[in-house]
């Protein structure tokens, strides 16, 4: 990743805008900037755009979408940058939180009726992890994948090119300006194109082990549950130029990644009223309060490994879930007419397991603070083991409201913006900060602000 002199570009194509990354923070930006009248074209590192958020769940918290009003959802910008704040105990930029909010049911509602991308409000997603509000909006496939394909065809269909097998190598940089791009091919080629703007839309750094023991040493041991790609090329040439990074130790952990088929299990079964224990059949968290800090906590269980235990009622409604479909072919689900049979064939203390769902509080809070409203569990029974692990970083290259990169006085670079994983997000600081659905929430947002700022300095 090298940075070169404006003065050795010899272009032979000239873009008002580019677009370095294909995830959904990158192909938002390239329509966003389309739509507001520029020509873009998106270079991906990958043969196919994938990334991050094809290893999503594919959720979007936004506030103040034309769904959350049809089903009578009160909620706005206002409210959701105050859960923000809350929940990262004050440590998220408030100006970036609260555009986040107004944008992200901006971005939902232009993206469904502009461009045909459908993101509805999921009513089994009610306010639980932080958010005080019903706001979590997913695709019809409910999954990452399947958001990805719908932006992919959106972009195909307003005639946005997306240049794929090309690694962003170089920036070419007059002081603060970019004025091109080098990307690599496969067969070692390269091609140079120049630009009136720059999105760096490229990724976190969750693959980089050398970022993640510099700036997230606590999780240096922690399996990594991301794109390998994520390397963050797009953060170490921003900071190359002289870019500010912001909250460099927040990241997205995961608490439910079933093991051994490493598929990421919906925090619906929580939600629902599920629990989760140890392998000696004891609870150690309220499981609805931190869903990527739950990462931490279920790897310092004995063996680094914890079981979500749910019921009938739970396995029916998350029946049709992607993710469950596909542990459930792979037999990565354990079920029983008893809980001494279950505890027997997943490998969990008996009396322990029996014991722990005895104590729980129905209709009442437990000793960490969670309520239980939901039925009490009932047989048949049924186990799911996971694991912890790092899913995605959520620092990066520090940006105002409209997506521009900053350098370390505050000030805009002229033309180079950032959004998704290359950007700092709404987390704040550390694990504990992160709401479901932010991460996607953020690139989908910023992605707006990122493509509309573009056209205008283009």
């Amino acid at each position: 990743m090298t940075l070169l002199a404006a003065a050795q570009a010899d272009f032979p194509l000239h873009m008002p805008v580019i677009v370095a990354g294909g995830g959904a923070c990158g192909l938002v930006a390239a329509l966003a900037a389309h739509d507001a009248g520029a020509e873009v074209v998106v270079i991906e590192r990958d043969p196919v755009p994938r990334g991050s958020t094809s290893m999503s769940l594919g959720a979007v918290c936004a506030s103040g979408t034309a769904d959350q009003r049809r089903l009578g959802v009160d909620d706005d910008a206002d409210r959701f940058a105050a859960d923000v704040m809350e929940k990262t105990r004050g440590t998220a930029d408030p100006a970036l939180a609260r555009a986040v909010g107004q944008l992200s049911g901006e971005a939902i509602d232009w993206l469904r009726e502009a461009h045909g991308v459908e993101l509805s409000l999921d009513p089994n997603w009610p306010p639980a992890f932080g958010h005080s509000r019903m706001r979590m909006h997913v695709s019809p496939g409910r999954s990452g994948a399947d958001l990805m394909d719908r932006l992919i065809a959106a972009c195909d269909r307003a005639g946005i090119p997306i240049v794929t097998s090309a690694t962003l190598e170089s920036l070419f940089v007059e002081g603060k300006r970019v004025t091109g791009v080098r990307y690599a091919r496969p067969d070692g080629s390269r091609e140079d194109i120049g630009c009136g703007a720059l999105i760096l839309a490229t990724c976190g750094f969750g693959g980089n082990h050398a970022m993640i023991a510099k700036h997230i040493p606590a999780m240096r041991e922690a399996r990594y549950f991301g794109w390998e790609g994520n390397q963050g090329d797009g953060i170490l040439l921003g900071e190359a130029m002289g870019a500010a990074l912001a909250d460099m130790d927040a990241y997205q952990g995961l608490g439910l990644l079933a093991e051994p088929a490493g598929i990421d299990l919906n925090p619906r079964f929580l939600i629902e009223g599920g629990v989760q224990v140890n392998r000696l059949g004891q609870r150690f968290s309220n499981e609805l309060d931190d869903v990527s800090g739950q990462g931490a906590r279920v790897i310092a269980q004995p063996g680094g490994t914890a079981w979500v235990i749910y019921d009938e009622r739970i396995h029916r409604s998350c029946f049709d879930l992607p993710q469950y479909v596909a542990l459930r072919e792979v037999g990565g689900v354990q079920s029983a007419d008893t809980l001494d049979a279950l505890a027997s064939r997943a490998g969990i203390d008996p009396a322990g397991l029996a014991e722990t769902l005895a104590a729980i509080p129905q209709g009442g809070v437990d000793p960490w603070g969670r309520r239980f409203d939901t039925p009490p569990l009932a047989a048949p029974f049924y186990a799911v083991r996971v694991s912890g692990a790092l899913f995605h970083t959520q620092g990066g290259l520090a940006i105002d409201t409209g997506g521009r990169v900053l350098d370390e006085e505050g000030n805009p670079f002229p033309n180079l913006l950032a959004g998704g994983g290359a950007a700092r997000g709404i987390s704040g600081k550390g694990p504990s900060g992160y709401l479901p659905g932010a991460g996607l929430s953020s690139a989908i947002a910023l992605g707006l602000a990122c493509g509309r700022t573009a056209a205008t300095l283009a």
